[in-house]
């Protein structure tokens, strides 16, 4: 959010602090045995100034990636272009849940891997 400012500085500062707390979930993640997927619906702080060096405080169109760590060995998120709408059919494949028809997205673990449902309440 901090990156909507316009304030360069501020947007380092919540960036290292994100990248803080993540470090920590991860260390959990791991302890625990959950996988941990991290992504986000827009970019912004990665490009902060125009050209002419004024503030962007836009969301940006660059791609944003889908980051899946701890996940059980073997497994691999598919290459290509996936769509916010992807995210929560590839988590609940992860998780061995089925995918509600309402939901138009397609699980992006790599061929059709999901855990399954006796794994999943383990």
């Amino acid at each position: 959010m901090v990156g909507h400012t316009g304030v360069y500085e501020a947007a380092i500062i919540g960036c290292a602090a994100t990248d803080k707390a993540i470090g920590k979930i991860y260390e959990a993640c791991k302890k625990e045995g959950y996988i941990l997927f991290i992504t986000a619906d827009h970019g912004n702080a990665e490009e902060m100034k125009f050209a002419d060096g004024k503030p962007k405080t836009s969301h940006t169109t660059n791609k944003v990636p889908l980051v899946m760590a701890n996940a059980p060995e073997g497994w691999s998120l598919r290459k290509g272009d996936g769509v916010l709408g992807d995210v929560a059919p590839t988590i609940l494949a992860a998780m061995g849940l089925p995918q509600p028809e309402e939901m138009t997205g397609s699980s992006l673990l790599e061929k059709g891997l999901k855990r399954s449902a006796e794994a999943a309440s383990s």
